[in-house]
């Protein structure tokens, strides 16, 4: 091997070496852990309000609870995609959050609205994240159909094309457990114990939840 030749596979190697260091598991950026205190809003439907459980047993507040993290409940329930994304920027500028997690979509895929809706939808919190230069992330919610709830989902699609970090915190799965659900289609205290468990798994693995 000419030396030429090695100081090129070095340069590659250490090139290499600082990509990977720049980047979390799955090659998603590292972020900084977010310290307690720190304003969260999680904006969504139902499911983000609590619907099936109590104020002090929703998702947020056990996300608080397990963070130590300031967390603003913006769930209002029958939120579409749409109409949830339109609340975010005021709720931008009032709160001025070191986070957004986004957990929309269910209430489009039940109503049957075309999946085109549910991405603009998304697009919109996106845009108005960005514009504010609030880092995003969104949940992934199942599809609920004649043949029951399955995990694919028209959020993880959305994701992936628009480059925006996402997780899933398993819904789907908690929704099949009877004990986890006050009804079909929401999650009792438990379910949402689990579900912000999930979630702060995956916020975890991120880099947003120190470890």
């Amino acid at each position: 091997m000419s030396r030429r030749y090695a100081r090129i596979v070095i340069s590659a190697v250490l090139l290499a070496a600082a990509l990977l260091a720049a980047t979390g598991c799955g090659g998603r950026p590292k972020v900084a852990a977010l310290p307690p205190g720190a304003t969260v809003v999680a904006l969504g439907d139902s499911l983000t309000y609590g619907t099936g459980a109590t104020p002090d047993t929703s998702y947020p507040a056990f996300l608080a609870a397990a963070t130590r993290w300031s967390v603003i409940n913006a769930g209002v329930p029958g939120d579409t995609a749409e109409q949830g994304c339109a609340r975010l920027e005021p709720l931008l500028i009032e709160h001025q959050p070191a986070l957004v997690l986004v957990f929309l979509g269910g209430n489009d895929i039940l109503r049957l609205r075309a999946p085109r809706l549910l991405r603009d939808g998304l697009a919109a919190c996106v845009r108005a994240a960005t514009a504010a230069g609030t880092p995003l992330v969104l949940l992934a919610v199942p599809t609920f159909g004649v043949t029951g709830i399955r995990d694919a989902s028209i959020v993880e699609d959305f994701a992936g094309e628009a480059r925006v970090p996402w997780l899933t915190p398993g819904l789907g799965q908690l929704l099949r457990d009877d004990g986890m659900r006050s009804d079909a289609i929401h999650l009792n205290a438990d379910g949402y114990r689990a579900l912000a468990a999930n979630v702060v798994t995956e916020l975890r693995r991120m880099g947003y939840v120190a470890r």
